[in-house]
């Protein structure tokens, strides 16, 4: 019987060895059970490879016998299966989640406000920053850090060494290269499974509804009442809501502009730019270096707000934060009838 078991063992190496699919190594040593099995049927008793083949076919049957339940159980287990699942659908749907991001969002996921909806709403959301300087550099780090699945970023201008007492998204070996390569990579190094689009351009009449119409939510942390004009434009015709920051000095300020939930525009609050020497730049008045992470961080976790569903988003107020005496306050703000952008 060890014989017969040796050879079995031999040929099941030789298939491998000359890479034999295994249906045919399986075949092979059933053939030759088979023939082990007449032999014991036609050789007459004492015979020498009666002998050294077991004496008797019994152990065989028997062997032969349990490799058929297994072989008919296996095919039954097969049937079942495809008669409970349609054979032109796959067996289950690819999760959403892998693994290693159901571990990563695990702290949102627990939360009674997010859970595993909020943050599959936040994986399929798509978020536009305009601006990659001291409000953008920490809402993009927040919002790529959270799970949001795209994220596109507009900016003109490049890293300076000045930019990175405040903008930490940038670093040293960043300056020269534009800012949305830069935080291109920053984010894709911080979370791999968020894709970031970067737009190294000045946003323009011509492109801003355009662009801004691919996307759930914008976020505006841009240095300029123009572009400042213009998303709020488009994101009311778009009916986008529209979450806005500033800052200077000691102060940031922010608010969730969203005329299609009954709250005001950016132009109801300011209808027109004030003048430079009552706004100046961070260059010309200063500001202090952890604001712009505060502020940008606030408006990151609105965005969450707006995307999940949590909590109740700045909609129809402002939020004034004073870093010098550690203060905030917040101011309710209405719609105007009479705005030129979202009135009536």
């Amino acid at each position: 019987m060890a014989l017969v078991l040796v050879l079995c063992a031999v040929f099941w190496g030789l298939g491998m060895a000359l890479n034999t699919p295994k249906p045919m190594r399986w075949a092979m040593i059933g053939m030759m059970l088979v023939a082990v099995i007449l032999l014991h049927f036609i050789l007459p008793q004492g015979n020498p490879l009666r002998m050294a083949t077991g004496e008797t076919a019994m152990p065989w049957l028997l062997l032969l016998g349990a490799a058929a339940l297994v072989w008919a159980y296996r095919k039954g287990l097969s049937h079942l299966r495809n008669r409970a699942q349609p054979a032109d659908q796959p067996e289950t749907d690819a999760p959403l989640f892998s693994d290693t991001e159901l571990n990563r969002y695990a702290r949102h996921i627990v939360m009674r406000e997010v859970g595993g909806p909020g943050q599959k709403a936040l994986k399929q959301a798509k978020v536009l920053v305009i601006g990659a300087g001291g409000l953008g550099a920490p809402a993009l780090q927040y919002l790529a850090a959270a799970g949001v699945g795209t994220i596109g970023v507009v900016d003109d201008d490049v890293v300076e060494n000045a930019n990175l007492q405040r903008q930490v998204i940038h670093r040293d070996q960043d300056i020269g290269m534009p800012k949305v390569f830069s935080a291109q990579a920053a984010m894709i190094a911080q979370n791999p499974h968020v894709t970031v689009r970067p737009y190294h351009r000045r946003l323009g009449a011509d492109d801003a509804r355009e662009l801004i119409a691919d996307y759930d939510l914008v976020l505006d942390g841009c240095d300029n009442f123009e572009t400042r004009y213009l998303v709020n434009k488009a994101c009311v015709e778009l009916g986008k809501p529209l979450i806005s920051g500033a800052l200077t000095q000691w102060e940031g300020q922010l608010s969730v502009f969203d005329p299609k939930n009954a709250s005001p525009c950016y132009k109801c609050i300011f209808p027109q730019a004030p003048a430079p020497e009552l706004a100046p730049s961070c260059a010309e008045a200063g500001v202090i270096g952890p604001l712009p992470g505060v502020i940008g961080s606030m408006m990151a976790i609105e965005a969450i707000k707006v995307l999940t569903g949590a909590g109740t988003p700045l909609r129809g107020e402002l939020l004034i934060y004073d870093a010098l005496y550690g203060e905030s306050r917040k101011i309710m703000i209405a719609p105007r009838a009479d705005c030129p952008v979202c009135g009536g």
